[in-house]
């Protein structure tokens, strides 16, 4: 945990810049922000600064894209998502392009800017692109190897970055084939985490394994295509389900597993953890967790509850 996660991006995409010469990283005049300042640094006549023009940004990506080149767009998450949105549908995903679109400070890591910069809607409104795969890593590990996934696609691909250390989990050893992490084996519950909340699902099942409750928890990056094999495997054995996520529960991660899950005939209990269907306030990171249900204690409540145990 020695870097942030975009400072781990950010370096990651300057050492790919290295062997792969069609890379090349825009930016919305943020990079000492979203760190393709390390790009930039490196290779300054393949780093073009768009200024605080996210949709031009990305229509000059499309035209990069079409003539053989790879390019990687950086931006605040909710930026990229919303200013961005009618380039990302017509020029990237119905061309079909392949884009690396970064979105940066996700959900609520650029925590005292409050709701006008926080991103809890980027995830529903990517996922409904067509050609558009989503994914949000949950730790710099993750990141990189996102990074490096989504090189090799010939479509669009949002990456959802967080602006904060996070704790490093066990690597994901086949990441490309979009399977969860198992980080902990159970049998009572699963907990499929999104993102950065997979640290406090480790942390929230050392809690219910207090009481008793046997929770498998999964670090699940890919949103879409969502989940693999491995989350309706665990969903099967345990018959319980909990989603968390670090963005609204409606049209989000939750709402994509259950897409996925429904159409593979399981029948199973249900709870979603997330921003409830509300815009969010101003303050320290770790505070709003705690305040929107993002932090260990309260997640294994609402685990307990779902379980059928009483809270203490």
């Amino acid at each position: 945990m020695s870097l942030t996660m975009r400072d781990a991006f950010g370096q990651k995409t300057a050492e790919l810049g290295k062997t792969n010469k069609n890379l090349v990283v825009l930016d919305a005049d943020v990079s000492g922000s979203t760190k393709s300042s390390y790009f930039a640094k490196e290779f300054p006549d393949r780093f073009f600064n768009c200024g605080v023009a996210e949709a031009n940004m990305a229509g000059v990506a499309a035209g990069l894209a079409s003539a053989g080149i790879h390019p990687v767009i950086n931006a605040f998450a909710i930026f990229m998502a919303l200013k961005c949105t009618d380039q990302i549908r017509n020029d990237l995903c119905y061309n079909k392009l392949p884009v690396v679109l970064a979105g940066a400070y996700g959900g609520l890591s650029d925590s005292f800017d409050g709701a006008s910069h926080q991103a809890i809607t980027d995830i529903a409104i990517m996922r409904a692109m067509p050609n558009m795969e989503v994914i949000v890593p949950a730790d710099n590990s993750q990141a990189c190897q996102a990074l490096e996934y989504a090189l090799t696609r010939q479509n669009p691909v949002y990456i959802r970055l967080n602006r904060n250390y996070m704790p490093d989990l066990p690597e994901a050893k086949n990441f490309a084939s979009g399977e969860p992490v198992k980080l902990k084996e159970g049998a009572g519950v699963t907990i499929a985490a999104n993102g950065i909340t997979a640290s406090m699902c480790v942390e929230a099942a050392a809690l219910l394994a207090k009481d008793g409750i046997d929770a498998e928890v999964l670090s699940v990056p890919f949103v879409k295509p969502c989940g693999g094999t491995g989350l309706a495997a665990s969903v099967q054995k345990t018959g319980r389900l909990v989603t968390v996520e670090e963005h609204n529960i409606s049209g989000g991660f939750g709402s994509a597993c259950l897409e996925k899950l429904n159409l593979a005939g399981l029948s199973f209990a249900y709870d979603a953890i997330g921003i409830e269907d509300t815009f969010t306030e101003t303050g320290g990171y770790d505070e709003l967790l705690a305040a929107y249900g993002l932090c260990a204690g309260a997640i294994a409540e609402r685990v307990k509850r779902l379980a059928g145990r009483k809270s203490t």
